[in-house]
């Protein structure tokens, strides 16, 4: 069940992934919080600046800069994150993530979860019908995002 801060921050994510969506990239959002406290957010920036590892999840770490911990912090993100992605959550201990959606990309939950990170998949409305407007509409650049041929 999300609370008021969850809800809030996973609509900035999905703001995030609006944004890109009309920018022409891949509409993925994240944000990182620590508590109600905004660290950073970002979106894919693979397409705009041809950046392979400029997933959502990454832009969003990349904007939060240097922190001595990520210990009670949560990721928000409007898909379900990647392995690359799941794998930098591991490494910096992050402890919490809230997934949008993963009906349009099954991603890591179960990696996520047996690593002691506690999981929270919304399946939103919004996030589901922006990847799958994004997915018909683009298909060989999602083909691409998620290194399908």
């Amino acid at each position: 069940m999300l609370n008021e801060t969850d809800r809030r921050f996973l609509d900035v994510a999905y703001e995030e992934a609006k944004a890109g969506f009309d920018e022409g990239g891949c509409p993925i959002g994240s944000v990182l919080a620590r508590g109600d406290e905004l660290i950073a957010q970002g979106r894919n920036q693979r397409v705009q600046c041809g950046d392979p590892i400029a997933h959502g999840e990454m832009d969003c770490l990349r904007k939060a800069g240097r922190q001595k911990s990520y210990r009670g912090m949560t990721l928000y993100t409007s898909l379900s994150p990647c392995m690359m992605c799941s794998g930098t959550i591991v490494q910096f201990g992050i402890q919490r993530v809230v997934v949008g959606e993963n009906i349009n990309f099954g991603g890591n939950e179960e990696f996520l979860r047996s690593r002691g990170i506690e999981v929270i998949v919304v399946n939103d409305t919004d996030c589901v019908a922006l990847m799958k407007r994004f997915i018909e509409e683009k298909p060989e650049l999602w083909a691409e995002d998620i290194a399908e041929e």
